[in-house]
């Protein structure tokens, strides 16, 4: 995709600072940098303009930047009541918007406050108080605490004690249900590994006797080993016995002719 080189004209957060020389995509400088005078594009004339500008513009900034300075010490602090109707659960019936920041921060302060220049990444929509920072200038930004209330009385208690009555109330329950969430998971966690310790214990027994089984097993063998072994030697000791007992044809021969002689005489 194409990309846009622009000379900043001054700080942009996250981009760069003045006379930083970036590159972005054409619709954000198309759209956003150079109709909000915040950037040129970097053509060799702009440079060159720019450079010959750069000491008044450097003393230009640093005047505004103090007038900023000046006004947010004037805001700081800055608790802005804005009421409004809700439910009794403190959602409200609408939203608060930059426009209602800023309007309620230029009364109180009696200085000009747009709602450019408050910072916000969403609506709010429930009573309680929230910080919310106004940019002031592109090196200074203030925080002030909206105080959005259904009541002017509510207003002051919350002003006064630093807490939503209700929007606290919902936070308390909240943080209550996460608490028990996580217990319930410790539980389940706990469980688990109950049921797993009684599962290697299941495992290791059956390892064990299986073990037990194969031993006795060899020793089985072993002992009908052993038994044949003997009952081998016990054969072998008799077939050697009897062949002792038995006389041999020579010495049967010479027992029938001593016989035989003994009769003729």
């Amino acid at each position: 995709m194409a990309q846009t080189q622009v000379i900043l004209l001054e700080r942009i957060e996250k981009l760069g600072k003045m006379g930083d020389t970036v590159t972005v995509k054409p619709g954000y400088a198309r759209n956003y940098l150079l109709p909000e005078k915040k950037a040129l594009r970097a053509t060799k004339d702009n440079i060159a303009y720019f450079e010959g500008q750069r000491k008044n513009l450097e003393a230009e900034n640093d005047k505004l930047k103090k007038e900023a300075e000046k006004l947010a010490k004037k805001l700081e602090g800055l608790k802005i009541p804005l009421i409004r109707q809700a439910s009794e659960a403190g959602q409200l019936f609408g939203s608060v918007t930059s426009r209602d920041i800023a309007a309620g921060a230029a009364e109180l302060s009696k200085e000009k406050i747009t709602r450019e220049m408050v910072h916000m990444n969403r609506n709010f929509k429930l009573i309680g108080l929230f910080p919310v920072d106004v940019i002031l200038h592109p090196e200074v930004k203030v925080e002030v605490t909206i105080n959005i209330a259904r009541t002017e009385e509510e207003a002051q208690t919350q002003a006064k004690t630093g807490k939503a009555l209700i929007a606290d109330r919902g936070a308390d329950e909240r943080e209550e249900a996460k608490d028990e969430r996580d217990a319930e998971k410790e539980a389940a966690l706990e469980e688990v590994l109950e049921e797993g310790a009684l599962e290697a214990e299941k495992e290791k027994q059956a390892d064990a006797e299986e073990a037990a089984k194969a031993k006795e097993q060899a020793d089985k063998e072993k002992a009908e080993a052993k038994a044949a072994e003997k009952a081998a030697k016990a054969a072998a000791a008799e077939e050697a016995g009897e062949s002792a007992e038995e006389p041999t044809e020579e010495a049967a021969k010479e027992e029938a002719d001593k016989d035989a002689n003994s009769y003729k005489e």
